[in-house]
């Protein structure tokens, strides 16, 4: 199907899209077609292999556990964290799982084949699942790649899914997969991007329905937020880094007691920590477009809704309707880059993963601050712009350091670049749609070891304890 918002904007755990809910993802879809063909009872033996990326840092993503859990036939947007510790503690102790939720076999963590310097043709997080009856012959095998995003692509059916996406794009009444096309629907209809988006949205839902999952998408991050803000302590991992986002809120609370407006990029850095250090806890999380870039669509959200003229004592149907055109315009922007480049940390570095979603934040803060078409497309180049060459080398593979402190700082740009833009009459000299390839093309130039495998830069120069 065509790439829509809630594609882009979905419930999931951390602290990964692409190395903890991709994998989960695949791993259930693997277990409910041996439910389907039958064969779930006849398992013996099970073999999952892990290669490039989700073995170099998979121990640290979280992404054995999410494996098991979906072999399970668990699924990320439904499961809790609660529930997550209590399969874990039970795999530990008992070294078996219920395959597909029915059939109990024997299986550890420590029985997965990890292959960290073998990269498959397709993405560099791939997979292998195969299961064997009690002679060891081979009743199912299959390979998938979790391009980023929670997205994932199964080997061998790329061609078919190109096509299917190709014709879904059809039944939407303004297909776009550039900024120019984007535009151009814009122009020619009269519709702001949020609107060309939402029109897109109604072949598969109504304006209601529309509206009220855009409502639930704001409240999981609210939510993320406000659980983060109730733990205190050090992250888990070993990396003994400190929360802050309680100490944070506590001192703005006793500081700003009257929401100043100086003290904006205060309250946006605490909620780009607060849902970012949630992630790096295993907490539930909207990946936006990712997980590892997860807080800094409701910290710019949070400004939009917060900041913006007419905002302080608006209604609470008037910030709603905030919210959903900042989401559809984020969106909308977001297809952009999934289809000319790519959400994947482990393909492009993370200026695929914070640089999209600062992208989509200045865009969409740009539209719901009366920008035009043309000047929300040049906020969100100014975003991407600036975060081009943006490495992925956490330490110790946890989603911790750099990565939490760098939301804070790509929502505070994707602010300054909506300014910027709107400064501007949205004619500019570089296009949204350059700097996408730009930023792929990037991507591809760049060394390996800076591509979320642990190698290289803070992930090797910095002790981890």
């Amino acid at each position: 199907m065509a790439v829509g918002v809630f594609d882009l904007f979905s419930v999931g755990i951390g602290p990964s899209s692409s190395h903890t809910v991709g994998p989960m993802r695949a791993a259930a879809v693997f277990a409910a077609e041996l439910k389907f063909r039958g064969i779930l009872h006849d398992v013996a033996g099970l073999r999952v292999d892990l290669y490039g990326s989700l073995a170099a840092t998979g121990k640290g993503h979280g992404t054995m556990t999410a494996v098991l859990l979906g072999l399970e036939g668990r699924e990320p947007e439904l499961i809790l964290p609660e529930e997550v510790q209590d399969r874990l503690a039970f795999f530990a102790d008992r070294g078996e799982l219920e395959l597909g939720g029915a059939r109990t076999i024997s299986y550890r963590v420590e029985d997965m084949i990890l292959h960290p310097l073998t990269v498959l043709a397709r993405h560099t997080n791939g997979m292998k699942f195969q299961v064997t009856d009690s002679s060891g012959d081979v009743l199912q095998e299959a390979t998938f790649f979790s391009v980023g995003g929670g997205f994932i692509v199964r080997e061998g059916e790329e061609e078919s899914a190109a096509t299917e996406l190709e014709t879904s794009k059809e039944q939407l009444p303004y297909p776009f997969r550039t900024a120019v096309g984007l535009l151009g629907h814009c122009a020619a209809s009269g519709l702001d991007i949020s609107s060309v988006m939402l029109a897109n949205e109604m072949v598969s839902r109504s304006v209601a329905e529309v509206r009220s999952g855009l409502l639930h998408i704001r409240d999981v991050m609210e939510d993320s937020k406000n659980s983060s803000l109730q733990r205190t302590g050090l992250l888990p991992g070993g990396l003994k880094v400190r929360r802050r986002a309680p100490d944070w809120h506590a001192r703005l609370r006793l500081e700003d007691t009257d929401r100043d407006p100086q003290y904006w990029q205060e309250w946006v850095n605490l909620v780009a920590l607060a849902v970012n250090e949630e992630n790096a806890s295993g907490g539930r999380v909207v990946t936006a477009p990712t997980n590892g870039a997860a807080g800094i669509i409701p910290a710019v959200m949070f400004y939009a809704t917060h900041y913006t003229k007419g905002m302080r004592d608006a209604a609470p149907e008037a910030k709603d309707d905030v919210v959903v055109r900042f989401l559809l315009t984020a969106g909308a922007i977001g297809v952009l880059y999934k289809e000319q480049a790519s959400i994947s940390g482990a393909e492009v570095g993370c200026q695929g993963e914070v640089g999209s979603a600062s992208s989509m934040a200045a865009g969409a803060l740009a539209e719901v601050m009366g920008g035009t078409p043309e000047q929300v497309e040049n906020a969100a180049e100014i975003a991407m712009e600036h975060n081009l060459g943006l490495t992925c080398d956490p330490i110790g593979g946890l989603v911790q350091v750099p990565c939490i402190e760098r939301n804070a700082i790509a929502a505070a740009k994707a602010i300054n670049a909506a300014k910027m833009a709107l400064w501007g009459d949205g004619q500019h000299r570089v296009s949204l749609d350059e700097v996408i390839v730009t930023m792929r093309e990037t991507g591809k130039d760049m060394n390996t070891k800076y591509k979320e495998t642990a190698m290289g830069g803070l992930a090797v120069n910095v002790v981890e304890c």
